[in-house]
């Protein structure tokens, strides 16, 4: 079994990906999306949303991380495909699975999952122009308003050349709401004859395994999950017992000593009160320490308050 990391958007960073894969379990990362237009991005902008990049694509405790890019427009996708490669990304993702409005509205994410048609021609810009030896995969939803297209975009991105696809089952209308329709998966691969990966809704072992079983895939992709228990990947692949709260409050702890562009002071406050919002579906000390700390506005206050 090979667990993945996914991508969330102003939540997984590269703080997040440090730290939960020293936690381990995690076998690959992928980051938040690079946004593609008409325009082959400059390298900062890569080494910015991944700065593993300059440690050879991986994390600090080794795990390979792959940049994912979201956009519309099959050849500038591909040029900077081909930047992200250059730069030491372990293969690209392509995002149809993105549910913000913002980037539907733009024409990026989810609402391509209309349009099988355009999927096949980013997919198949993108395999032509990165190297042979480099993976070209993908991550959609069931859909945008429904699944009738579901199995169609699958194979319209397996056609193209993908090497694996992630499936989060759910659509873009049902967004977060539980339940993820798992079985769904199962239905796409019997149509398709790439490697899938399933993703929605695991939160705890028997979520993992369950999940497995309907979807009929072995190899597992995990977000908020992770976010709200930290060493679920641990749980799920070397039954580890959940972490306990101690050990999440060391991480707290230690996550305060990150910084990012030299201003820990401006950073560290949002953030730790938005993984709390996550931890308080898996623990009740981190919903009463969110609400005492909701009010504080510098770093250092937070962290006195937690080592309290």
């Amino acid at each position: 079994m090979q667990i993945t990391l996914a991508p969330m958007e102003g939540v997984v960073d590269h703080l997040m990906r440090d730290m939960l894969t020293q936690v381990g379990g995690f076998d690959l990362c992928v980051t938040e999306f690079v946004r593609v237009v008409e325009l082959l991005l400059p390298r900062k902008v890569f080494y910015r949303l991944c700065p593993e990049l300059r440690n050879g694509g991986l994390t600090p405790s080794g795990v390979p991380v792959k940049v994912q890019l979201l956009g519309q427009h099959p050849n500038w996708l591909a040029e900077n495909a081909v930047r992200a490669i250059e730069l030491g990304s372990h293969g690209v993702d392509l995002n149809f699975g993105c549910p913000a409005k913002t980037v539907n509205k733009s024409k990026g994410g989810a609402v391509l999952l209309k349009e099988p048609e355009t999927l096949y021609q980013i997919v198949a810009a993108v395999r032509k122009a990165v190297p042979a030896d480099q993976v070209v995969t993908a991550k959609m939803r069931l859909g945008f308003e429904d699944s009738s297209l579901a199995i169609e975009n699958a194979q319209a991105i397996a056609s193209a050349g993908a090497d694996s696809l992630v499936v989060h089952a759910r659509t873009k209308v049902d967004g977060y709401k539980p339940p993820a329709y798992w079985d769904w998966i199962a239905k796409i691969k019997q149509q398709v004859d790439i490697p899938l990966v399933a993703n929605g809704e695991i939160w705890k072992g028997q979520d993992a395994l369950a999940c497995q079983q309907q979807s009929d895939c072995e190899n597992i992709m995990l977000g908020r999950g992770a976010l709200a228990m930290p060493n679920l990947a641990q749980v799920i692949k070397n039954k580890q017992a959940p972490m306990a709260w101690e050990q999440v409050r060391e991480l707290l702890i230690h996550y305060s000593g990150y910084e990012i562009y030299g201003d820990k002071g401006r950073y560290y406050p949002n953030r730790v009160k938005q993984w709390l919002g996550y931890l308080r579906r898996q623990y009740t000390q981190a919903d009463t320490l969110f609400m005492e700390i909701r009010g504080l506005q510098h770093s250092e206050d937070i962290l006195k308050h937690i080592n309290r």
